[in-house]
Protein backbone atom coordinates (compact mmCIF):
# COMPACT_ATOMS: atom_id res chain seq x y z
CA UNK A 1 0.00 0.00 0.00
CA UNK A 2 2.87 2.54 1.43
CA UNK A 3 4.69 1.44 -2.08
CA UNK A 4 1.43 1.88 -4.29
CA UNK A 5 1.18 5.30 -2.88
CA UNK A 6 4.52 6.35 -3.52
CA UNK A 7 4.56 5.52 -7.04
CA UNK A 8 1.61 7.27 -7.58
CA UNK A 9 2.65 10.35 -5.88
CA UNK A 10 5.59 10.61 -8.41
CA UNK A 11 3.52 9.99 -11.30
CA UNK A 12 1.06 12.68 -10.15
CA UNK A 13 3.83 14.95 -9.07
CA UNK A 14 2.52 15.60 -6.07
CA UNK A 15 3.32 14.18 -2.27
CA UNK A 16 2.56 11.39 -1.01
CA UNK A 17 0.25 12.99 1.86
CA UNK A 18 -1.94 14.33 -0.92
CA UNK A 19 -2.40 11.19 -2.94
CA UNK A 20 -5.86 9.10 -1.43
CA UNK A 21 -6.99 5.90 -2.72
CA UNK A 22 -10.90 4.53 -3.09
CA UNK A 23 -11.87 2.04 -0.78
CA UNK A 24 -13.59 0.43 -3.38
CA UNK A 25 -9.98 -0.22 -5.18
CA UNK A 26 -8.58 -1.59 -1.77
CA UNK A 27 -8.39 -4.74 -3.21
CA UNK A 28 -7.24 -4.32 -6.54
CA UNK A 29 -4.28 -2.10 -5.06
CA UNK A 30 -3.10 -4.91 -3.15
CA UNK A 31 -2.46 -6.54 -6.75
CA UNK A 32 -0.28 -3.67 -8.02
CA UNK A 33 3.23 -4.82 -9.33
CA UNK A 34 4.34 -2.32 -12.02
CA UNK A 35 3.89 1.48 -12.94
CA UNK A 36 1.74 1.13 -15.40
CA UNK A 37 -0.78 -0.80 -12.97
CA UNK A 38 -1.15 2.57 -11.14
CA UNK A 39 -1.70 4.17 -14.15
CA UNK A 40 -4.69 2.28 -14.90
CA UNK A 41 -5.98 3.09 -11.83
CA UNK A 42 -5.21 6.58 -11.52
CA UNK A 43 -7.04 6.81 -15.01
CA UNK A 44 -9.73 4.60 -13.85
CA UNK A 45 -10.29 7.38 -11.13
CA UNK A 46 -9.34 5.29 -8.15
CA UNK A 47 -6.46 7.36 -7.09
CA UNK A 48 -6.21 10.68 -7.29
CA UNK A 49 -4.20 13.65 -5.67
CA UNK A 50 -6.54 15.63 -3.63
CA UNK A 51 -6.43 19.14 -4.13
CA UNK A 52 -3.91 21.10 -2.24
CA UNK A 53 -4.95 23.18 1.15
CA UNK A 54 -3.79 27.22 1.20
CA UNK A 55 -4.31 29.23 3.71
CA UNK A 56 -7.39 31.76 3.23
CA UNK A 57 -7.39 35.39 2.71
CA UNK A 58 -10.77 35.63 3.99
CA UNK A 59 -9.69 37.29 7.52
CA UNK A 60 -7.02 39.07 6.16
CA UNK A 61 -9.27 40.65 3.76
CA UNK A 62 -11.62 41.40 6.49
CA UNK A 63 -8.95 42.82 8.82
CA UNK A 64 -7.72 44.78 6.24
CA UNK A 65 -11.10 46.01 4.45
CA UNK A 66 -10.95 49.46 6.39
CA UNK A 67 -7.03 50.14 4.84
CA UNK A 68 -8.05 49.20 1.49
CA UNK A 69 -11.08 51.55 1.42
CA UNK A 70 -8.86 53.67 3.43
CA UNK A 71 -9.58 57.72 4.83
CA UNK A 72 -11.22 58.84 1.92
CA UNK A 73 -9.42 62.15 1.75
CA UNK A 74 -9.34 62.86 -2.14
CA UNK A 75 -9.87 66.04 -4.13
CA UNK A 76 -14.04 65.09 -3.83
CA UNK A 77 -14.01 65.30 -0.07
CA UNK A 78 -11.91 68.32 1.03
CA UNK A 79 -12.83 71.78 1.45
CA UNK A 80 -10.94 74.70 0.91
CA UNK A 81 -7.78 75.74 -0.72
CA UNK A 82 -5.76 72.30 -2.61
CA UNK A 83 -2.34 74.27 -2.29
CA UNK A 84 0.50 72.06 -1.12
CA UNK A 85 2.94 73.06 1.14
CA UNK A 86 5.27 73.76 -1.59
CA UNK A 87 3.25 75.75 -3.93
CA UNK A 88 1.70 78.18 -1.24
CA UNK A 89 5.60 78.77 0.19
CA UNK A 90 6.77 79.84 -3.38
CA UNK A 91 3.84 82.31 -3.62
CA UNK A 92 3.95 83.89 -0.28
CA UNK A 93 7.61 84.16 -0.91
CA UNK A 94 7.41 85.40 -4.38
CA UNK A 95 4.57 88.03 -3.23
CA UNK A 96 7.38 89.73 -0.77
CA UNK A 97 10.40 89.54 -2.60
CA UNK A 98 8.19 91.44 -5.64
CA UNK A 99 6.87 94.04 -2.60
CA UNK A 100 10.55 93.86 -1.47
CA UNK A 101 11.82 94.84 -4.93
CA UNK A 102 8.96 97.95 -5.66
CA UNK A 103 10.23 99.93 -2.09
CA UNK A 104 14.00 99.18 -3.33
CA UNK A 105 13.38 100.35 -6.42
CA UNK A 106 11.30 103.53 -5.39
CA UNK A 107 14.30 104.13 -2.59
CA UNK A 108 12.00 103.73 0.24
CA UNK A 109 14.59 101.13 1.49
CA UNK A 110 18.48 101.06 0.82
CA UNK A 111 19.94 98.46 -0.51
CA UNK A 112 21.60 96.73 2.73
CA UNK A 113 18.46 96.74 4.45
CA UNK A 114 16.66 95.42 1.28
CA UNK A 115 19.12 92.41 1.68
CA UNK A 116 18.79 91.96 5.51
CA UNK A 117 14.79 91.64 4.51
CA UNK A 118 15.23 89.71 1.49
CA UNK A 119 17.02 87.09 3.89
CA UNK A 120 14.78 86.81 6.11
CA UNK A 121 12.02 86.45 3.56
CA UNK A 122 14.29 82.99 2.45
CA UNK A 123 14.61 82.08 6.02
CA UNK A 124 10.50 82.03 6.22
CA UNK A 125 10.57 84.93 9.13
CA UNK A 126 7.75 86.80 7.85
CA UNK A 127 4.03 84.57 7.94
CA UNK A 128 2.48 87.00 5.20
CA UNK A 129 2.92 90.42 3.28
CA UNK A 130 0.86 92.57 6.28
CA UNK A 131 4.01 91.01 8.37
CA UNK A 132 6.62 92.12 6.59
CA UNK A 133 4.90 95.88 6.67
CA UNK A 134 4.07 95.49 10.27
CA UNK A 135 7.79 94.75 11.05
CA UNK A 136 9.07 97.58 8.39
CA UNK A 137 6.97 100.11 10.11
CA UNK A 138 7.96 99.33 13.60
CA UNK A 139 11.76 99.00 13.05
CA UNK A 140 11.71 102.55 11.03
CA UNK A 141 13.28 100.66 8.18
CA UNK A 142 11.63 102.61 5.64
CA UNK A 143 12.29 106.27 4.92
CA UNK A 144 8.75 106.83 4.73
CA UNK A 145 5.83 104.65 6.28
CA UNK A 146 5.21 101.83 3.93
CA UNK A 147 1.43 100.51 3.42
Amino acid sequence: MVDVKRLAAEILGVGESRVRISPEALDRVSEIVTREDVKALIDEGLIWAEHEKGVSRGRWREAHAKKKLGRRRGHGSKKGPRLDEEEAWKNKVRALRRYLNTLKRKGLITPATWRMLYRMVKGNYFRDLRHLKTYINEHNLAKEKVR
